[in-house]
């Protein structure tokens, strides 16, 4: 049973197509979701694939296995990369401060090179036969070519994609 007499209808005068129904949000503009995240990581790692495979040969790694390299740390940074996003705009999400300000865009270059450097200086060490302090020191380095142009890169993917729906 109805709380509304039957005499009141969404029709009356006095009642308003926003009391009638909740606005909805606006839809977000730009790249989103799934299809946002597949393009941002394909041309990321595209480009970082052919950045590290330069920077090992230029420190003197062997060509060959300065390819195989770069490809197996973007195929781990793949999925570093949407996991950590994911997180990352999960927790964007909460934030009352929309868009992406320079301490945020710090924030996340750091969390995300932070934590792929865990996970590649083993790897590093044990593909160049080099000990893990020597890995270390190429992974930091990496680390300082990869922060910014991790920084440079979301900044520009964002100018030309649009914000994700988390940052607008």
């Amino acid at each position: 049973m109805s709380d509304v007499s039957p005499s009141v209808s969404s029709s009356h005068p006095c009642t308003s197509a926003a009391q009638a129904a909740p606005a909805r949000p606006a839809a977000a503009k730009g790249l989103q979701g799934v299809k946002r995240r597949v393009v941002f990581v394909s041309l990321y790692e595209l480009l970082a694939i052919a950045c590290a495979s330069g920077l090992f040969v230029l420190i003197g790694q062997e060509p060959a296995a300065s390819g195989v390299m770069a490809v197996l740390a973007s195929a781990i940074a793949v999925a570093w990369n949407v996991l950590f996003n994911h997180l990352f705009e999960r927790w964007e999400a909460g934030r009352t401060v929309r868009g992406r300000s320079v301490g945020r865009r710090i924030a996340h270059a750091l969390g995300f090179e932070g934590g792929l450097a865990c996970m590649l200086i083993p790897l590093m060490a044990w593909w160049f036969g080099i000990g893990l302090w020597s890995a270390a020191v190429m992974q930091s380095g990496l680390l300082l070519f990869f922060l910014s142009y991790t920084y440079v890169f979301n900044w520009a993917f964002d100018r030309i994609f649009g914000l994700p729906a988390s940052a607008q």
